[in-house]
């Protein structure tokens, strides 16, 4: 069976390594014709450098050509590129038939959508059926090494659920199924504040006290609004919510961390985002959560700090002062 796969970043790559090891054709869509040419003539991805990928994957920058005869669909864009690359699909495949799997992590700007809701809003509820996510803690850099990680899938309709479990699951790739879609999308998005601000802890030389404290607030934080946008705040504890967050709070392969780190150290937005080089989602969603937790009359105390610091110009230590001296109230889970 053949999988057109969009994106060649290192957890798109990654993945469809992933798929091609088990016998797949895989079609990877990316950008830039350069990137192409490269992964085609090296299998080498320039940030996973040491690793050869699968011989038998193709890149291509014609998206129709990724699209052709596909049997599955798997996404690994950006999220501020997803409504973009299906609004192409739409164009080049409106009758596109098949499982779509999304694995970014995101929300829309303005709109405030989850990404799976940007798609439908593209494609149209006809493809609902079809949609799908796969979420979990899980860094490219040791999923491709082969290292045991456990993620979760979720659909809309639990046949395609099943299908991407068996489109994935290995002996050291172990995929969950959950039936709360929009919960297994909602934890991965909203970790990669924390991770921010984890990562800003860290930058300004506090210990793993003031970390542990940052995750376990920050987890609720993503619960609360996760119930209030009619999430399960059972998948929130889970693998999509806690395990993802603290695979991403303490990892050096988190961009998000790293960003964080840099930012406290000294280094604008900008100049930490060129230093690591590929997009840090986290920043991105902190200005949709945000958005989300006004409409939805829920506070998000970390988030506005994090965002006060990116795009307000707030020192970081200062962003620390003011959450301290927030009103203690009796801890509620």
């Amino acid at each position: 069976m053949k999988v057109g796969y969009l994106g060649a970043g290192t957890w798109g790559v990654c993945l469809a390594n992933l798929l091609a090891n088990k016998g797949y054709e895989v079609v990877v869509w990316c950008r830039r014709q350069e990137l192409a040419d490269k992964l085609n003539q090296t299998k080498i991805h320039p940030h996973l450098e040491g690793f050869k990928i699968n011989p038998k994957i193709k890149f291509t920058t014609n998206l129709a050509e990724a699209l052709d005869n596909i049997h599955f669909l798997v996404e690994s864009v950006t999220s501020s590129g997803i409504r973009p690359v299906f609004e192409q699909i739409k164009t080049i495949k409106p009758n596109l038939d098949c499982p779509i799997v999304l694995t970014s992590k995101g929300i829309e700007q303005n709109s405030g959508l989850l990404l799976l809701d940007v798609v439908i809003d593209v494609l149209g509820n006809k493809f609902k059926s079809n949609l799908g996510f796969l979420s979990g803690p899980s860094h490219a850099e040791e999923v491709i090494k082969g290292a045991p990680t456990t993620v979760v899938c979720a659909a809309f309709d639990p046949d395609t659920t099943h299908k991407i479990q068996d489109l994935f699951v290995t002996d050291k790739f172990r995929v969950y199924p959950n039936h709360d879609i929009k919960g297994v999308e909602f934890g991965g998005a909203m970790k990669n504040i924390i991770a921010i601000a984890c990562g800003a802890s860290d930058g300004l030389g506090f210990g793993v006290n003031s970390k542990a404290a940052l995750m376990t607030r920050g987890l609720h934080e993503i619960r609360k609004l996760a119930i209030a946008k009619q999430c399960r705040a059972e998948t929130i504890n889970g693998l999509a919510g806690m395990g993802d967050l603290c695979v991403t709070c303490f990892s050096n392969f988190s961009r998000n961390y790293r960003f964080g780190l840099l930012v406290a150290q000294g280094l604008s937005m900008q100049e930490a985002k060129d230093k690591i080089g590929m997009v840090v989602e986290g920043a991105y969603t902190c200005v949709s959560a945000l958005q989300i937790s006004k409409e939805a009359g829920v506070p998000l105390p970390i988030a506005e700090a994090v965002h006060k610091v990116l795009y307000e110009g707030v020192k970081p230590m200062v962003a620390v002062r003011e959450l301290l001296e927030r009103e203690v109230k009796e801890e509620h889970l």
